[in-house]
């Protein structure tokens, strides 16, 4: 005989004890806690991470190749002795990423602001296009731009890059700090000016305070979107401007060397760090407000 629930054995005998109706209500818990969507949630999250811990455990390979002969340090030895290259094309993204994801963050706070705000001819029509980037393939958006900068004879470099990454950072500022200013209560506003603030000190004071989280997510949605990207830079570098991503993939026509999986494990803690400092700091200015 099929049974679904082992415990209905017991009770179609009317076994209705104590210990039986507990352990059928333990039973129907364990089966919620299995469901399919926390499965298909569990698997997801370890397709996500497994390439980090992959990536981690090769950097302590005293081997070049995928064999693993030994635990080693001598690729995080060679990382900061000998990859001066490899540090400079980091710090030009670094620069690139945070400096072109500050321009994106105040212009498209200030964007999602004034939308929301004002009303104003073509509003409906800037809401539109202000997606464009973030749907056109990057292909499009790199030969777009770097026709754009042979227009004008301006040469490629850092700065090419620079206005390129602020570009498509924007919408993505601009979505998140709109999803947050949705959220908004609107009579706070009209409390700072009932007490007799400006809107210069309204905007200040009020609601930038408020909508802060969404311009923090945005920012360091920038970054990220900064630092991996490969196709736009490709496009609109020129010499002297070689990122981490372009100077990676130069690597890959003469094999990739386990430096990098020791420097993506350096990488990897300073995001941790810095994640749990913002979150830290974030929860002290929620509290302090």
């Amino acid at each position: 005989m099929k049974v679904s629930n082992p415990f209905d054995l017991f009770l179609k005998r009317k076994v209705t004890t104590e210990p039986i109706r507990h352990a059928k209500r333990q039973w129907k818990r364990f089966n919620r806690n299995v469901s399919f969507s926390n499965t298909m949630l569990f698997l997801t999250v370890v397709f996500l991470f497994i390439p980090l811990f992959v990536i981690t455990f090769y950097s302590f390979n005293k081997s070049k190749d995928t064999t693993f002969t030994g635990v080693s340090l001598i690729w995080y030895q060679k990382l900061f002795l000998n990859s001066g290259d490899l540090w400079n094309s980091l710090f030009k993204s670094f620069i690139i990423a945070f400096s072109s994801a500050f321009v994106a963050t105040i212009l498209g706070s200030l964007a999602a602001i004034g939308v929301h705000w004002y009303k104003f001819i073509g509003k409906s029509y800037i809401q539109t296009t202000s997606f464009l980037p973030m749907v056109l393939p990057e292909v499009i958006m790199g030969v777009s731009l770097l026709i754009f900068f042979n227009g004008i004879h301006m040469s490629l470099g850092l700065f090419t890059i620079f206005i390129a990454h602020t570009t498509f950072c924007l919408p993505f500022v601009y979505l998140m700090v709109s999803a947050r200013i949705d959220e908004f209560d609107y009579s706070i506003i009209e409390a700072s000016h009932d007490l007799g603030a400006n809107e210069k000190q309204t905007l200040f004071y009020v609601i930038i305070p408020a909508i802060m989280p969404g311009i923090i997510s945005g920012f360091m949605m920038s970054v990220t979107m900064s630092l991996e990207d490969y196709v736009i830079t490709s496009l609109v570098s020129g010499p002297g401007s070689t990122t981490l991503p372009i100077y990676v993939y130069s690597m890959i026509r003469f094999g990739v060397s386990p430096v990098i999986n020791s420097l993506s494990f350096v990488i990897i803690l300073a995001i941790c760090f810095m994640t749990i400092l913002l979150r830290k700091g974030l929860k002290g200015f929620a509290a302090s407000r």
